[in-house]
């Protein structure tokens, strides 16, 4: 059997007490649950260093796990949603959204699953949350649901003064997803022309935008740690979603996963720059839909490793 196979194999024999045995209730009852397997192999093949945050249902609902090379640590466990986690800029603290009142609303916590904050609460929904590169302030997507349709929009909240103004109020149209630069005062985000999404910079400066795709099918950009280059998801060769990569003034678009038969979605830097971790699955490009997992590319030779696989749909990865 092939090291990485077995990897999996113990990993998930692993999980499988969490599965069965699930606990609900409050997350300082769960925090910092740690479900250890023998992945030391992991490494070596996958090339995977740091602590990968993201999303998963494999107990039955959605919850925050942190994956490294020697465990998966599960940070929250309870009865309601617990979605897209993002590192704050020190790695010290986690910041997601949970519907636990019925519609969703950001929290921040520790490293370790605790001492959870609600950042804000309102009768819309909080969701897809990044941080200010000061970590001071929260970006995050607030939909508001109409009787013709949705509307999308940029907030940024002051996690002190609790201060919520509107990003970007010179795009008319629906705007999510967004990405801050760590080295400029630029803002990535997807937001939708006539028809489709594509990625745009925002200059927080000028208060100017720039699209930097077009043919409305991209999304999800994600800045590279020196600001250099972004990240992104597009549809436009082979109709399903591949990662590809482009500098950050939207020259250089290249194709990173050529991989035709796949949906290959959610991307996310890893800390040198040199690989991305993205999700994949075979049926469809929705979150909740399909048999996610988690995948390496590295940006040299495109080549693209399975780095975990649950019984349920992992999605989100954020990169640390």
């Amino acid at each position: 059997m092939r090291p990485l196979l077995r990897v999996y194999l113990l990993l998930l024999l692993a999980l499988l007490p969490s599965l069965s045995c699930r606990r609900e209730g409050n997350n300082d009852t769960a925090a910092g649950k740690t479900l250890r397997a023998d992945i030391q192999g992991l490494r070596a093949e996958a090339g995977f260093s740091g602590r990968i945050v993201f999303q998963s249902d494999m107990d039955g609902d959605n919850e925050i796990y942190i994956l490294t090379n020697d465990h998966l640590q599960k940070l929250t466990d309870n009865a309601w949603q617990d979605t897209y986690p993002r590192w704050s800029p020190d790695g010290k603290k986690i910041v997601f959204s949970a519907d636990r009142d019925g519609n969703y609303d950001l929290f921040v916590m520790d490293e370790k699953g605790q001492n959870v904050i609600q950042v804000m609460a309102s009768p819309e929904d909080e969701m897809d949350p990044a941080w200010a590169p000061d970590g001071q302030s929260l970006i995050f997507t607030e939909r508001i649901k109409k009787p013709l349709g949705t509307q999308l929009s940029l907030w940024m909240i002051n996690l002190t003064s609790k201060q919520k103004s509107r990003v970007i109020p010179e795009f008319s149209s629906s705007q999510i997803l967004s990405d801050p630069s760590p080295g400029a005062p630029l803002l990535a985000f997807t937001g939708k022309r006539t028809l489709g999404w594509d990625v745009f910079v925002y200059d927080l400066s000028s208060h100017q935008y720039k699209g930097l795709t077009e043919g409305g099918k991209s999304c999800r950009p994600r800045f590279s740690r020196d600001g250099q280059k972004i990240v992104y998801v597009s549809h436009k060769v082979d109709g399903k979603g591949d990662i590809w990569t482009m500098g950050s003034d939207g020259t250089n678009q290249l194709r990173i996963t050529e991989r035709d038969e796949t949906y290959d979605y959610f991307p996310s830097w890893s800390p040198d720059g040199k690989q991305v971790v993205f999700c994949s699955n075979l049926k469809s490009a929705y979150a909740d839909k399909g048999d996610w997992a988690l995948y390496l590319v590295s940006l040299d030779d495109k080549n693209a490793i399975l780095l975990f696989d649950s019984p349920g749909k992992d999605v989100f990865p954020d990169w640390r």
